[in-house]
């Protein structure tokens, strides 16, 4: 596999059209692309925390990775994801998954399960939304970066 730069836009076509549960961000900081054999196989895009109180400036997020179903596309994303975040000066890097995602893609890479966090809607009264994602509890893994 081959690791290579993608724009944000080209990205979140990408994840629309491969992620299981999740529609393409609203945006991000930047997107890697794992491609093997000149096809492109996956996607990672990596932004702020959503959660307000974890986004101090030293913290990214890996907000979706995508893939075609590729062998070890996941794993491979994730560790470049984390890379390029400690290569821009980052301190930490973490993610959310569902609990039926078992995390081997990200355990694979060295990064830790640190608990549940998150889940529900956003949807509130004065602001009412349809939800066309997940809304149960989900696990937060995280990556030091030092």
């Amino acid at each position: 596999m081959t690791l290579r730069p993608i724009s944000v836009r080209q990205a979140s076509a990408f994840v629309a059209a491969h992620h299981r549960h999740h529609d393409a961000p609203q945006g991000a900081k930047f997107a890697l692309a794992a491609w093997h054999h000149e096809r492109l196989v996956g996607v990672a895009m990596v932004g702020r925390p959503v959660s307000r109180r974890l986004d101090n400036g030293t913290t990214a997020e890996v907000i979706r990775v995508a893939t075609d179903g590729t062998r070890n596309a996941c794993s491979f994303l994730y560790a470049a994801a984390k890379r390029a975040a400690q290569a821009m000066g980052y301190l930490k890097v973490l993610t959310y998954t569902l609990e039926e995602e078992g995390g081997a893609s990200l355990r694979a890479v060295g990064w830790n399960r640190v608990g549940e966090a998150g889940g529900g809607s956003w949807s509130v009264p004065t602001r009412p939304r349809i939800d066309h994602h997940p809304t149960q509890q989900k696990i937060r893994w995280e990556c030091e970066l030092r």
